[in-house]
């Protein structure tokens, strides 16, 4: 499971409160706030883990087939 490596370090606790706000009683997001409490602030611990992620797709989805021979481009993207 990957979650959402994409938020930022407060876009979760901002949709939790959220709910909490409507009347709904949401489960506390396990491991997100420290000690599971949300009075305490969220850290980003996974942005590094986010950003590898990023990092080997672009590698391997896109810098893989992208000719570093301009002279090998497709002219038809000109």
């Amino acid at each position: 499971m990957t979650g959402h490596p994409e938020y930022d370090a407060n876009t979760l606790a901002n949709e939790f409160f959220r709910d909490v706000e409507a009347g709904l009683d949401p489960q506390v997001p396990h491991n997100y706030f420290p000690q599971n409490d949300p009075q305490n602030k969220p850290r980003a611990t996974w942005r590094s883990h986010g950003n590898l992620l990023f990092i080997n797709w672009l590698n391997y989805y896109v810098y893989q087939i992208t000719p570093y021979d301009l002279r090998h481009m497709n002219p038809t993207l000109d």
